[in-house]
């Protein structure tokens, strides 16, 4: 019997190895968005995967018949799960989860937001502030670049009190930001 707390693989890797332009693409990506390694693009992927499968499904069910009953409930979470995370816009339906790409799975990272809120300088800077314990979410200390944002929490983000970034004449602290704390 396995270790009950032991993790599994959370992507999938890709079928060849070796295709030039999926790797050009995923390159692109990690460029982009200041991402480790090819992993967490794969990661990405497999989320909009999962979710591209489920909305397949509700939608062959849709096919034969309407919605309804726990049918119905199923797509409102996964809807409103989405619709949470800003993935998708908020009059949008089943369908429009088949259109989405791995970007706007990326776009919702802590890494880009903080990066996104001028927090940080480049996103690997934003990388290491959440990875060394600069960054908070809500207040509580955060140290995973990964975690998924959710328009509320987007709000919220800010440098974790005890953190020396948090000073507004830290060194490292981005211009623009460091100015407009100062304004007020």
């Amino acid at each position: 019997m396995a270790y009950p707390g032991k993790k599994r693989k959370s992507f999938d890797t890709p079928k060849h190895p070796w295709q030039s332009a999926r790797m050009v693409s995923e390159v692109e990506l990690i460029k982009k968005y200041g991402l480790r390694n090819k992993k967490e693009v794969w990661k990405a992927q497999s989320t909009l995967r999962k979710y591209r499968e489920e909305a397949q499904e509700l939608l062959a069910e849709s096919a034969e018949s309407e919605l309804t009953g726990h049918l119905r409930k199923e797509a409102d979470q996964i809807l409103g799960k989405l619709k949470r995370y800003g993935i998708l816009k908020e009059d949008a339906d089943i369908d429009d989860i088949l259109a989405l790409s791995t970007d706007a799975i990326l776009e919702r990272r802590l890494q880009t937001q903080v990066h996104k809120l001028g927090l940080a300088r480049t996103l690997l800077q934003a990388r290491q502030f959440i990875t060394h314990g600069h960054i908070a979410v809500n207040g509580r200390k955060v140290t995973v670049p990964s975690k998924m944002i959710t328009k509320d929490e987007e709000m919220t983000i800010d440098y974790y009190g005890g953190s020396p970034i948090s000073t507004e004449s830290h060194p490292e602290r981005p211009d623009q930001i460091a100015s407009s704390i100062a304004e007020e």
